[in-house]
C-alpha cells in the first residue's frame, strides 16, 4: 500500500484524487492546501485521512511514499525541492518550473537523491497520440508539421474551477509547454531531445505586458528542424472563442485532436477520442504503477528539459526586447513561496 500526499486541490488536484481514490494499492493519506476549512472539506469529500496547510510537515511524515504536486505553477519547483529533500517519489504538474534553471535544478536534485520524478505532460498519455507515435517509431509515418493552439478568454484571474486565483497564469511557461512538448515528442519519435538536436531555428513573438493582468497575453512560436519539419504553437488569453487542439500532419494523413470536444479528425472523418478528464486519470495511475513496478514513469523529469530549453530561448528573446523578465506579475527571483 502506497501512502499518497496531494499538494493542491484545484482542478488537477480533483482529477488526481478521482483517479486514485479507488486505485488498487493506494491510500489517500494527506492533502495540503492554503486554507484549513476548504482543505478539510476536500479531504472529507475524497477520502483523505488528513488535511493540513503545512507542506513541510506533510511530506516529511515517515509513512508518506509518494507526493503529487498540483499547486500554482510558480510554486512547482520550490515544492518539488521540498519533496526531494524528504526523499519521496513525486509527480509534478506541468510546468516543472517557470525557468530553465529551476527545472534543471529539480531534475538534478532528484537524480542525485535517487528519487523518482514524474511530470504531468498529458498530451503524451493520450491513447490516440500514442498510437500515432507507434506508427512514427515503426517508420510507417513521418511527421511533417505539428500545430498546437490554445485560445481562451482570461482577462480576469479565474481558473477552471470558477474560483478567483491568488496567482496569475502564464501563456508561455504553462499552456505553450503542452503544445511545444507534444511537437518535440512526436518529431523525435518519443524522444524530445532527438528533435531538439535537429532544431535549425526558433522564431517567436509575445507582446508587452497587459496593463490589467501584468503578463504577455499572446504567444506565437515557430520551430524549424534540419529535416524541414516544423512545430507551431499559437495562443491568446484575449480570445472569445475557446480553442485547445493539436494538428499533426504526416506524410500519410493529418490528425486534429480537439481537447475540448474530445474528437479526432483525420482524412477518414471525425471520431470520438479520450476526454481530458479521462486522460488525466492515466497520469496519476502511471505514476503509482511505475512506483510499484520499480520502473521509470512515462514522462520523466529529464525528458521535459528539451521543451524547457526552447521556452527559455523564447523568454530570453522577450527579455531582450522588453528589458526585464517578468513571471506572472513578479520579477524573476521573487516567486510565490511554497506552503510552509
Amino acid at each position: 500500500m502506497k501512502n499518497l500526499c496531494l499538494i493542491g486541490h484545484g482542478m488537477m488536484g480533483i482529477w488526481h484524487a478521482e483517479a486514485l481514490r479507488e486505485y488498487p494499492g493506494v491510500c489517500l493519506h494527506t492533502v495540503v492546501g492554503r486554507e484549513s476549512a476548504p482543505t478539510a472539506a476536500f479531504a472529507a469529500q475524497y477520502g483523505f485521512r488528513h488535511a493540513t496547510t503545512s507542506l513541510r510537515e506533510a511530506v516529511n511524515q515517515p509513512e508518506i511514499d509518494a507526493v503529487i504536486i498540483a499547486g500554482p505553477s510558480e510554486t512547482h519547483a520550490a515544492m518539488a525541492m521540498e519533496v526531494i529533500k524528504a526523499g519521496k517519489a513525486l509527480l509534478v504538474e506541468i510546468p516543472l518550473g517557470m525557468t530553465l534553471a529551476a527545472a534543471e535544478a529539480v531534475v538534478g536534485a532528484a537524480e542525485q537523491a535517487g528519487v523518482m520524478l514524474a511530470v504531468s505532460h498529458p498530451m503524451r498519455f493520450r491513447p490516440e497520440r500514442r498510437a500515432l507515435l507507434a506508427r512514427v517509431q515503426s517508420g510507417e509515418e513521418t511527421p511533417r508539421h505539428v500545430h498546437g493552439r490554445f485560445f481562451i478568454h482570461r482577462l480576469v484571474n479565474i481558473g477552471a474551477t470558477g474560483i478567483k486565483r491568488h496567482w496569475i497564469d502564464n501563456i508561455l511557461w504553462h499552456h505553450t509547454t503542452h503544445l511545444l512538448d507534444f511537437g518535440l515528442w512526436l518529431l523525435g519519435g518519443g524522444d524530445p531531445a532527438a528533435a531538439e538536436a535537429r532544431i535549425r531555428r526558433i522564431q517567436s513573438f509575445m507582446p508587452g505586458l497587459d496593463p490589467n493582468t501584468g503578463i504577455p497575453m499572446e504567444v506565437c512560436v515557430l520551430i524549424e528542424t534540419h529535416d524541414d519539419q516544423s512545430i507551431l504553437a499559437t495562443g491568446s488569453y484575449y480570445a472569445r472563442e475557446r480553442i485547445y487542439d493539436t494538428l499533426a500532419v504526416t506524410n500519410r494523413d493529418s490528425y486534429r485532436l480537439d481537447e475540448l470536444t474530445a474528437t479526432l479528425t483525420t482524412g477518414a472523418g471525425t471520431a470520438p477520442a479520450t476526454t481530458e478528464h479521462e486522460n488525466a486519470w492515466l497520469i496519476a495511475q502511471d505514476f503509482i504503477a511505475a512506483l510499484n513496478e520499480g520502473r521509470a514513469p512515462l514522462v520523466t523529469g529529464r525528458s521535459v528539459l528539451p521543451v524547457m530549453r526552447v521556452l527559455e530561448h523564447v523568454q530570453s528573446e522577450w527579455d531582450a526586447r522588453h528589458g526585464a523578465r517578468t513571471i506572472p506579475g513578479r520579477p524573476l527571483g521573487q516567486l510565490a513561496q511554497p506552503l510552509s
